[in-house]
């Protein structure tokens, strides 16, 4: 019986020993305190920091616009009813004023023109009889020959005889002009930039032959706005990006001064050198230069982006905590961002590693013999 009881009593000794391992397991660690964690805690991060750097920055406006011809001549006939027979001209080419582009048909001009040649000549016989008559009738006028009636009708008669002169000659004129006008002539020194006319074409009055860029000059069209317009002036200088990536220098000549009521906005006309690789008609970008102005700038390892927009980080050198603040941002010119928005002068920012911080970490801050 003892036997028995002994071992009843070891058994239960075994479970209750067992059974309190299993609590202390099983029971949660007591949480740390603040103060502890903060023991624990290390910066996530050893940064350098710096303060905006004001700096004189030139300022440009960027636009976009049509390159067209300065001056643009449309060159057309003057006289109509008559057919093209000869072309000396054609797209491209470079001519002079009073060059010779095309020939009308003038047979029948100068059948006119013998026509009014031979009217001019039978009113020069006609006032020379009137005057002989003139002069005769004033010859014997004192002898009483002839009467003083007779001798009025012969001056009425040469009176007649220069005005039908003066009509016939100006009819030789107008008939002249015709003639000229059958040979087709450029109107300014330039280059060819269309042709209309066509060998064999019988043309009319007013009907467009070619056209002429006036002295090979291309400007630049720049399209502005209501706000950009009061920033340009004439004579600032521009800057024009071709279509093959060159870029060429021109000033602006003048402003629009009224704004096209459609698309609200104006022109800024900017004169081109005269070179063949600036052709009228592309459409390209440029930018326009505004002068200097005072600029707050900061390195750009600075900027952190993030869901499209600009962030820096703030420390507070007493906690070496950073914060994350939004700016905005503008010119760019190397390394170096201006910021427009959002940033004191004397702020002390993180110069780099943005990108690896939140807001609210701790940092560690580098001296400047470390950062070097």
């Amino acid at each position: 019986m003892k036997r028995k009881t002994r071992v009843l009593f070891i058994a239960l000794s075994a479970v209750l020993v067992i059974g309190g391992v299993v609590l202390a397991k099983g029971m949660p660690e007591p949480a740390k305190s603040t103060s502890d964690k903060a023991k624990i805690s290390r910066p996530s991060l050893a940064v350098e920091l710096v303060r905006p750097h004001q700096a004189t920055w030139p300022q440009s406006l960027a636009v976009s616009g049509a390159l067209a011809p300065w001056q643009e001549a449309t060159i057309s006939a003057e006289t109509g009813g008559l057919r093209i027979v000869a072309l000396h001209a054609d797209v491209g080419r470079r001519v002079k004023r009073g060059q010779l582009l095309a020939e009308l048909n003038s047979d029948t001009v100068k059948t006119d023109l013998l026509k009014a040649q031979a009217a001019v000549d039978s009113a020069r016989a006609s006032l020379r009889e009137a005057q002989a008559n003139v002069r005769r009738g004033h010859a014997v006028q004192e002898s009483g020959a002839l009467s003083g009636q007779q001798i009025e009708q012969y001056e009425i008669t040469e009176q007649s005889a220069k005005a039908n002169l003066a009509s016939a000659e100006a009819s030789l004129a107008a008939v002249r002009i015709r003639l000229a006008q059958t040979r087709i002539l450029a109107v300014d020194n330039g280059v060819i930039s269309s042709r209309m006319a066509t060998l064999g074409t019988v043309v009319s009055s007013g009907s467009e032959l070619f056209r002429l860029v006036c002295d090979e000059r291309v400007e630049w069209r720049a399209e502005v706005d209501a706000n950009q317009l009061p920033r340009l002036a004439h004579g600032q200088r521009a800057m024009v990006t071709l279509p093959g990536g060159e870029t060429v220098e021109g000033k602006v000549r003048q402003l629009s001064p009224t704004l096209d009521s459609k698309t609200r906005t104006a022109f800024a006309y900017v004169d081109l050198p005269v070179e063949e690789r600036i052709r009228a008609g592309a459409y390209v970008t440029g930018h326009i230069d505004l002068g200097e102005q005072a600029a707050w700038t900061v390195p750009s390892s600075a900027i952190v982006l993030r869901d499209g927009r600009s962030y820096v980080f703030t420390v507070d050198s007493k906690r070496s905590v950073v914060a994350q603040r939004e700016v905005v941002i503008g010119r760019t010119r190397g390394d170096r961002i201006e910021i427009t928005r959002g940033l004191a002068s004397t702020t002390l920012i993180v110069r780099n590693g943005g990108a690896f911080l939140n807001d609210g970490d701790s940092v560690r801050i580098r001296s400047a013999k470390e950062a070097a």
